[in-house]
């Protein structure tokens, strides 16, 4: 006998999803990013995430290059800028860039990002202004600020990335590498047996190697310019 009792359920009871946008997909990838890394973060498992297809996310995005810098920027949203009223611009400019390092060690995946691709967005702009506006204040401008603000970024994400695949890996691997250079045989490789240990110092907790790579290219960015600016002199009194 049929079952008269049966309850039928409408399709419009059940919960309602969230319009399809520009931020929920950015907002999603993001997501997907902290959780799984770059693998996580491709279109097909980003639609799956909206239940949806891949296409629709076309619409809003041209393509997985872009929706990645879409999701960088939206990373670095998180970045909170110390006060830096009063501190000058070299101590200024190494406190906003360890704590975008910290930000990257905190979200393994955006450090890979940040290695790989460039940033589009309001966040993005902001830290480039950051970074710009203390490297004015040092006298550094021009085409040494624009090709410095790059030098400078890739230097921090590669730190970071560096410093993320090694925590993934495990301390095995590290300690192998370094058993290879202890043993390294000192006729060969003297230099590398006279540093020993060294090679492999700096604490990651207080920063100090980090801290070193950033001075010596903000003084390579220095000693750049004000060559170019003496050569600029000379030319200008010789004509």
């Amino acid at each position: 006998m049929m079952n008269t009792n049966r309850t039928v359920v409408s399709r419009r009871s059940r919960p309602a999803k969230e319009p399809l946008s520009h931020e929920l997909i950015v907002q999603t990838a993001y997501r997907l990013l902290k959780d799984e890394g770059m693998s996580g973060m491709s279109m097909r498992k980003v639609a799956k995430a909206l239940d949806t297809g891949p296409s629709s996310l076309y619409v809003y995005v041209k393509n997985l290059q872009e929706l990645s810098a879409f999701v960088l920027d939206h990373g670095m949203g998180e970045l909170r800028y110390p006060d830096g009223a009063g501190v000058p611009w070299q101590e200024r400019l190494f406190d906003v860039l360890t704590a975008y390092l910290h930000l990257l060690f905190e979200h393994p995946g955006l450090a890979e990002l940040a290695l790989t691709t460039l940033p589009m967005g309001e966040h993005s702009l902001r830290l480039t202004e950051t970074i710009l506006s203390a490297l004015a204040e040092g006298g550094i401008r021009t085409t040494a600020a624009a090709w410095g603000v790059d030098l400078i970024l890739f230097y921090v994400s590669s730190v970071a990335f560096e410093h993320v695949s090694w925590k993934k890996q495990g301390t095995d691997q590290l300690a192998s590498i370094k058993a290879s250079y202890q043993s390294a045989d000192p006729a060969r490789y003297p230099q590398i047996t006279a540093l020993g240990e060294t090679l492999f110092s700096g604490d990651t907790s207080t920063q100090d190697r980090f801290r070193w790579g950033l001075q010596v290219i903000l003084q390579g960015i220095l000693q750049t310019q004000n060559e170019k600016g003496a050569e600029h002199h000379e030319r200008q009194n010789g004509s």
